[in-house]
């Protein structure tokens, strides 16, 4: 696995200033040119689940990318959570605040069945509050969560705690 957290470290571009003066946004788009370190990342990810979930849950938009490629190697579902206004049926929502105001994903009301056991996954690990309230979400459709997975986390940024509530089994592939 040290050899693949490398891998990716070495992958990732860094951009000063963006999207604001300060921050130093990790870009993970160069991994997409690599289709070879891409299968290494989802196989990494299922290796390091201690048990199947039913169902994966990707979180829009980059969660889509490696939460699919997982969930298709896997065969199972794959669950889209979704800004508010993007998904056509009847769903379920959760507000979740931000550093600056409100957010809300949504969820089909019938993409979980009862008592499924579910892994989210997503591109970023930051403050964790969209995590946390697709977390919610699994909840409010009965089913449990089983993990989280990130490609990356900020530790600094302490995201960890507000998915502890949900599952310890928190997997970021890379860490700063």
């Amino acid at each position: 696995m040290l050899e693949l957290t490398q891998e990716i470290r070495n992958t990732i571009r860094n951009v000063p200033d963006f999207p604001k003066a300060g921050i130093n946004f990790k870009d993970i788009t160069p991994i997409f040119y690599n289709q070879t370190l891409c299968t290494k990342i989802a196989d990494g990810f299922i290796s390091q689940m201690s048990e199947k979930p039913d169902a994966i849950i990707g979180i829009e938009s980059r969660g889509f990318l490696f939460g699919f490629m997982m969930a298709n190697k896997l065969g199972i579902p794959f669950v889209l959570i979704r800004k508010a206004g993007k998904l056509p049926y009847k769903k379920i929502a959760v507000e979740y605040e931000l550093e600056y105001g409100v957010s809300k994903i949504e969820m089909h009301e019938d993409a979980l069945k009862k008592g499924w056991k579910v892994l989210i996954h997503d591109d970023l690990l930051a403050t964790g509050g969209t995590a946390a309230a697709a977390a919610d979400l699994v909840k409010k459709l009965d089913a449990t969560v089983l993990g989280f997975n990130f490609v990356v986390g900020l530790d600094f940024l302490n995201g960890k705690e507000k998915l502890i509530k949900h599952s310890n089994n928190i997997v970021c592939l890379v860490n700063y």
